[in-house]
This record gives structure tokens, sequence and C-alpha cells, in this order.
């Protein structure tokens, strides 16, 4: 279901980029007098303001209700892990290795000292 909607939701997304580029700015109307009017009468004599307007609102209120659903679907599906290393006690036990811990404890760790030399 949630795969379903991001791909409309991508899909939305698309057609929305396209149909606000496909729209005329404001000062597209002077090109009119120069013969550019001809193309409007495909979509009637107010031309694509109408029908490509209308049509970007319904695609951004799709886009709008896609994108709430996919955040309730990501505030559904739980908590996210904590992020970080892990301890790395718990890393080896899941392993099942022997920990630091686990070894002799009657080896001598300590660094030796150096002999001091008075000159």
């Amino acid at each position: 279901m949630q795969v379903a909607i991001l791909m409309i939701h991508v899909a939305i997304a698309i057609a929305l980029v396209v149909l606000i580029l496909l729209q005329q700015g404001k000062g597209a109307e002077a090109g009119a007098a120069f013969g550019g009017g001809a193309s409007q009468t495909v979509f009637g004599s107010r031309g694509t303001g109408g029908f490509l307007s209308r049509t970007t609102a319904i695609l951004a209120a799709a886009f709008f209700a896609t994108s709430l659903t996919l955040a309730y679907f990501a505030t559904q599906a739980g908590q996210a892990p904590e992020a970080g290393i892990p301890d790395a006690r718990l890393i080896e036990q899941q392993r099942g290795l022997p920990t630091l811990d686990d070894e002799a404890r009657d080896v001598d760790n300590t660094a030796p000292v150096l002999e001091e030399s008075d000159d």
C-alpha cells in the first residue's frame, strides 16, 4: 500500500512540474499580437490558462494528500533504532566470541617502568 502511494506521489510530482512549465507567464499575452494566438484555439477562447490552472490545482491537492498519507505511514512504522555505535560487549556476545572480561585476570597487564639513569 505504501509503495503504491509513493509511486502515485512521484507521478503527481512529475506531472506538476510539467504542467507548471507549460503554463505561460504574465507577460506572455503580448505574443498574441504577433501571431501567437492560434495555439489557443485548441483549448477554447480563453486559451490554456483555465485548463492548466485547474489541473495544476487538482494535482497540487492530490500531492498534498499523498504527502500527508506517506507522513502518517512513516509515523506508524515504529520507533527508529538508536543511532550510534553499539557497545563492543554486546557485539561480542551476539557473535559468541569471548569478551575481554572473560580473559584470565592473573595476567600482569601493567606497562614496564623504564629505569632512570643517573648521569
